[in-house]
């Protein structure tokens, strides 16, 4: 099969009209590094506050991270936070945050209609790994080891753990597609609601990467971990003077509903799921594919219904290691050309990679946006590298525009999985 660029094909239905068929979201609950809720983490990206922090870590010294500061046991008692994992700890609490700020009361809904689809980067590598060190202080006597390990260490547990803490009986699980998770999340509840197999969905992306120091020391390896003396300057996309990943936990899960249900009961609707797509690269197991980035974009926009030039703010991926950006400016060159009404901006620049949130958070920092206009700025971009040159790159402070209408969410990972997932205003 040939490797060459092709242009994306829409085989698939344009968005609907039809309002059974039309995908909403109707509430948010969120942590991130700089903000517990949606207000809270808004403003901080509006006023430039991202919050990067030093914190030691076993074998390595310290490293550079973005810590979550949420109430654990807002939600939970002692003993389950203690028992579950951290992952789902921030999910139960981003859960428990989305179904309040939606209005809805499961108590009153049936809980065999709900689903929970949680997109994940890896799980279980911080629980193995702590109780291998755990051993180790006891001459790896395994009496020693925990019979919590196996649920902790499954796949689907972030996604079980919101199930049982909430009593939902539908359907659970995590979708692992690396750093691409958290649209996967949400591109996921959209297709479970238009097969009707569930009539409300809790879905996104969850992290609690910095918990393992494999996936710091595997970074560092490989050249691409972050290192700054000011913390909080370290993430720097586009920058010339980037040099890698600061390494995030956090998580973002989204109440999603047909159009017809959430009309029904007066919610209010945040956005519309608009389009989406996700693809593959075949290329490389770390390099991203411009052609392919640009294959997925397109893709997600025939599905809308939209051209690119109505696509007025694109939430990049950005990671700020030098051959990702430049990869991702190359690709949204080609889809975006002569779209001068269109904006760019980033925020890991804030708040780190995070993963497997990273793409429902950095979603969830610009959905503001399409009510009042105001797009927050890339931080941390001193010296713009030619390659990362783009128009309308949202630099140092926010932009008011006249309308936005539409926003691109990009989340790329390893082995060269693609996601975009377009939302809009609901008109």
């Amino acid at each position: 099969m040939s490797s060459a660029a092709s242009p994306a094909s829409p085989h698939f239905r344009v968005r609907p009209k039809n309002a059974d068929e039309r995908i909403v979201i109707t509430g948010l609950g969120l942590t991130a590094p700089n903000g517990n809720t949606p207000d809270e983490y808004r403003a901080n990206l509006l006023a430039g506050k991202g919050n990067i922090q030093r914190i030691p870590m076993r074998y390595m010294g310290e490293v550079l991270a973005g810590v979550c500061n949420y109430d654990a046991l807002k939600y939970q008692k002692r003993k389950e936070v203690r028992n579950g994992t951290r992952a789902g700890s921030i999910a139960i609490y981003c859960a428990r945050e989305a179904l309040a700020s939606a209005g809805l009361d499961l108590a009153k809904m049936n809980p065999a209609r709900a689903g929970v689809y949680i997109g994940i980067t890896e799980h279980g590598n911080v629980e193995t790994e702590n109780e291998i060190f755990n051993i180790s202080q006891f001459g790896y006597d395994t009496k020693y080891w925990t019979h919590h390990h196996n649920p902790r260490t499954v796949a689907n547990n972030p996604a079980g753990e919101v199930t049982i803490n909430l009593g939902i009986t539908g359907p659970h699980y995590t979708i692992g597609a690396a750093c691409a998770a958290g649209n996967a999340g949400l591109i996921q509840a959209a297709q479970m609601l238009r097969l009707g197999e569930v009539d409300v969905a809790i879905a996104g992306g969850v992290s609690e990467s910095i918990g393992t120091f494999g996936i710091f020391a595997a970074f560092k390896a490989q050249g691409a971990l972050a290192v700054h003396d000011d913390p909080n300057k370290a993430s720097r996309p586009f920058d010339r003077d980037r040099n890698g990943i600061v390494i995030s936990e956090g998580g973002a899960l989204y109440i999603v509903e047909r159009l017809s249900d959430a009309r029904a009961r007066g919610a209010h609707i945040i956005a519309e799921i608009a389009g989406y797509n996700i693809n593959s690269d075949a290329t490389d197991a770390v390099l991203p594919n411009p052609d392919r980035q640009a294959e997925c974009m397109n893709a997600a926009i025939a599905r809308s219904g939209l051209d690119a030039s109505d696509i007025h703010l694109i939430s990049t991926h950005a990671t700020a290691t030098h051959q990702g950006d430049a990869q991702e400016c190359a690709a949204l060159r080609r889809v975006f050309a002569n779209c001068p009404n269109t904006y760019f901006n980033n925020t890991k620049s804030f708040i780190g990679h995070a993963m497997g949130a990273a793409g429902a958070l950095e979603l969830a920092g610009n959905l503001p946006s399409l009510m009042d206009g105001i797009i927050h700025a890339t931080i941390n971009l001193d010296n713009l590298d030619p390659a990362c040159e783009l128009p309308n790159l949202v630099i140092a402070r926010p932009r008011t525009v006249s309308r936005v209408r539409a926003i691109l969410n990009n989340s790329f990972g390893m082995l060269g999985i693609n996601s975009a997932v377009v939302v809009t205003q609901c008109e």
